[in-house]
């Protein structure tokens, strides 16, 4: 069985109290193939786990998984500080078991050990994850524009998973 570790890159806008918000996520998370499943297991941010019978439908469970975990933080934060602040904690806390699963996965494909065999993870692109930090932004946008474009817009299936793999 083969662990795969991806990288990922998710954009959303986030309506809270008296604040819009836009937050920009540069991730991690290892998908495996587990009791008949697809699970994706966040690394960053490493609380969220997800299943699916397809390694789309976990990716599509733990995006929207993570975007609830969002919107929880808007509805409970009174004011912007305290959003930012919530969302940058939950990304910080790390899980050092999944991030060191992540890493061996990595390792493993890097050295040729472990070779995607399932048809969704080879037709993936491939990056070398220290060319692609993990990292979180969150920016108050009702302060910073007064002025929206259709160029703001990032789709899902743009950012979506990538194999981490040596370039």
């Amino acid at each position: 069985m083969v662990n795969y570790p991806v990288m990922f890159a998710l954009r959303d806008t986030v309506s809270g109290n008296d604040f819009l918000a836009g937050i920009t996520l540069s991730g991690r998370a290892l998908m495996m193939r587990e009791n008949d499943k697809w699970w994706m297991y966040g690394v960053r941010p490493a609380a969220i786990a997800e299943s699916g019978n397809t390694p789309e439908e976990a990716f599509l469970r733990f995006r929207n998984a993570y975007k609830n975990v969002l919107f929880d933080f808007a509805e409970d934060a009174p004011n912007y500080e305290l959003f930012r602040n919530a969302v940058e904690q939950f990304y910080l806390q790390p899980d050092r078991d999944e991030e060191a699963h992540w890493l061996a996965a990595f390792n493993a494909l890097r050295s040729g050990k472990a070779i995607p065999n399932e048809p969704f993870f080879s037709a993936l692109p491939k990056q070398d994850p220290e060319t692609r930090p993990t990292q979180i932004t969150v920016e108050r946008l009702d302060k910073k524009n007064t002025r929206y474009t259709p160029v703001d817009n990032v789709p899902d299936y743009v950012a979506g998973p990538q194999l981490a793999a040596a370039a």
